[in-house]
């Protein structure tokens, strides 16, 4: 599953990046030792700030932008005679540009009821359980009007004295630009929105007397409308925007309406907005790079056998299990932040499925296909090339879903060849899974089936990226609206949004069965999932676990991810990294960045494992290797492709994920 959480721009390696400096030893670990009541809140990592372009003023700050008065007032009678024409060619195109997406809608049969989640039935619950509570909502608008009150005194006096009101640093990154708090007028209109914005989302958590599951529903619903009523996020209330404007004598919005009408033609009259310039990175040229072989193929996937950069390797071979929700070379994206290149540099002899992306004529595959065609498979391939009958395994995100589940068959049929486990953001139990839960309703599926019919038995790769981008709005929707279609920018080239465009479909009955079973269900958790003929349990894998989380992951959360790991039946190692479901996980370190926490007591709640967890520095995977070290046998002479049984059938990264879905 996709997330570009966690990781800015400035973050991003460009094409033919060389690699980053090795990295400095880490400092000594922090030991946490405070009961939970007093457990210290994992905060989210500062991230770069990346400030809007704008010309430079002599009384702004050498890197600061101009200040929008000055802008203003620059104007000349020629640049406000060519801002007003320009206006009026922008209205023109944008009048074309609907129009030929309304147009285009209607030929593809785009178009959509317009609540298919049952999203306002939700919200309509929760309103009429507050109205029977008067006490709270009288509570709730006194606090409003007090805040209301307040930001207009200090407004007033910002206004007559031009003493800004004391602040703490910019934490909100829509309202980064410095005229939110410079200029009174975009200050009280910032403070304002983010009361209102604050009253709404808290009442909703405050009704009494309603499901979690309608509460969750409602609350997602109002924070995709708080969201898209920020001022942020209007041409005439951001001052970014208004600059640019001016600045550029209205071309900016010219260039904003050109960028608007390529991406409504590259969605075919619906919005597939650019996050990245899509023509920059070509796969197995400058992203997914890592030498290897195809050493084996069917319908469900590729397996990719790396080349050896050690003469020596450990005997117990690693085999990697990504996500077919996406593509696998997030795990390979540049070599400064290969994860393959850098188990390889370790002396690990690395594997790893590179999933299909499915058609229409795959639409009945099933999730039993996947475990019989994928893992097992996956396995017996292994077991050939390398000539060994015993290995580990990582499975990320619903790639380490399948991978539990399929464990759990092999612990009841004696299949001993997988001898340990990791995951990745990866979850087994689904009762805290997030957001993702209010799509997993039977509404919410019913809908997703639809789509899949009308494109032939697969979830389009849009409809995914749409809805994980609504999961954080704020940072994969409505900054890009704001730079791309009102600043009229193009947006840079960065590996991992590239990655993240590059969606692929989903088979209609492998994607219904892993919705209702696991996210709706909580089937195998519960043990009431039978797969393959056997009825499975967790608690029958017994083979050593290493499980690894995020503390800002939205997609597989903390808490999720722990609660899976406590389902397990034998020895389970469990941490959580700093930032999100990507940037999390793919942390190498040389970068330097982030943390991580260990405490090898999984009795209790997250909180009472987080009171006394040690908090190391940088990234994970030095510690996770010596965890993998431990089991994975002496040093061996170095395998290469084809020294096996299995003769390789063309270079890495192999024909499969080289098929785009649009």
């Amino acid at each position: 599953m996709t997330d570009a959480e966690g990781v800015e721009p400035a973050d991003a390696v460009q094409p033919d990046t060389p690699s980053a400096p090795a990295a400095e030893a880490p400092a000594a670990p922090k030991r946490r030792r405070k009961r939970a009541a007093a457990a210290p809140k994992l905060e989210p990592q500062a991230k770069p700030q990346e400030p809007t372009p704008a010309p430079a003023s002599k009384s702004a700050a050498p890197d600061a932008p101009a200040a929008l008065n000055e802008v203003i007032m620059a104007q000349t009678a020629d640049s406000l005679t060519a801002l007003s024409a320009n206006l009026t060619s922008a209205m023109t195109r944008a009048n074309q540009v609907f129009s030929t997406a309304f147009i285009d809608q209607a030929r593809g049969s785009n178009w959509q009821q317009p609540d298919p989640l049952g999203m306002q039935v939700a919200l309509n619950e929760v309103w009429s359980h507050l109205a029977q509570q008067p006490e709270t909502l009288r509570e709730a608008h006194a606090t409003l009007w007090q805040r209301y009150a307040d930001i207009w005194q200090r407004h007033t006096a910002y206004m007559l004295t031009g003493n800004a009101p004391e602040e703490g640093p910019v934490r909100d990154k829509r309202f980064r630009d410095p005229e939110w708090r410079s200029n009174p007028a975009f200050s009280m209109l910032r403070e304002s929105y983010l009361a209102t914005a604050s009253f709404i989302t808290d009442l909703v958590e405050k009704a009494e007397g309603v499901d979690d599951a309608t509460k969750r529903k409602a609350a997602f619903y109002i924070k995709q409308a708080v969201d898209a009523a920020s001022p942020s996020n209007f041409l005439m209330t951001n001052p970014a925007a208004l600059r640019a404007l001016f600045s550029s004598k209205g071309e900016s919005l010219i260039k904003g309406i050109d960028n608007l009408a390529e991406d409504l033609k590259r969605g075919k009259g619906m919005l597939a907005i650019s996050q990245t310039d899509l023509d920059a990175f070509k796969v197995g040229e400058n992203v997914a790079t890592t030498p290897g072989k195809v050493v084996f193929r069917n319908r469900v996937f590729e397996l990719l056998q790396y080349n050896p950069t050690t003469e020596k390797v450990r005997e117990v071979p690693l085999l990697i299990f990504p996500p077919w929700i996406n593509k696998f070379y997030i795990l390979d994206l540049q070599p400064k932040n290969s994860m393959i290149r850098w188990l390889l540099d370790q002396g690990h002899t690395v594997f790893l499925v590179s999933w299909v992306n499915p058609d229409e004529d795959m639409a009945e595959v099933t999730f039993e296909d996947y475990m019989r065609e994928g893992v097992y498979a996956a396995v017996e391939a292994v077991t050939q090339a390398a000539k060994i009958d015993r290995m580990n395994t990582v499975g990320y995100c619903v790639g380490g879903t399948l991978l539990a589940a399929t464990l759990a068959h092999m612990a009841k049929k004696g299949d001993t060849r997988i001898q340990s486990a990791t995951f990745f953001a990866s979850q087994a139990d689904f009762k805290a899974a997030g957001d993702l839960l209010v799509f997993s309703d039977e509404t919410g599926i019913r809908f997703l089936e639809d789509k899949m019919d009308q494109h032939g038995g697969v979830l389009d790769a849009q409809t995914m990226a749409d809805t994980f981008n609504s999961l954080r709005s704020n940072d994969l929707i409505w900054n890009y609206v704001v730079d791309n279609y009102y600043i009229g920018k193009h947006p840079p080239p960065f590996d991992l949004l590239y990655w993240n465009a590059d969606q692929t479909r989903m088979p209609k009955a492998l994607h219904l069965f892993y919705l209702r079973k696991f996210y709706r269900d909580n089937a195998l958790s519960e043990g009431k999932l039978t797969l393959l003929g056997e009825q499975l349990s967790l608690k029958d894998v017994h083979i050593p676990i290493f499980m690894q989380s995020s503390k800002e992951d939205h997609i597989a959360p903390a808490p999720s991810v722990y609660n899976s790991a406590r389902a397990f039946g034998g020895p389970v190692e469990y941490i959580i990294a700093g930032s999100g479901h990507i940037a999390g996980v793919i942390n190498h370190p040389t970068a330097k960045k982030y943390q991580y926490w260990t405490n090898p007591n999984l009795k209790g709640a997250l909180e009472d494992w987080q009171a006394f967890s040690v908090e190391h520095p940088g990234s994970w995977w030095p510690h996770w290797d010596q965890w993998l070290r431990k089991i994975s046998g002496d040093d061996v002479p170095a395998r290469t492709p084809g020294d096996g049984d299995l003769e390789p059938l063309g270079d890495a990264p192999g024909d499969y994920v080289k098929v785009r879905s649009s």
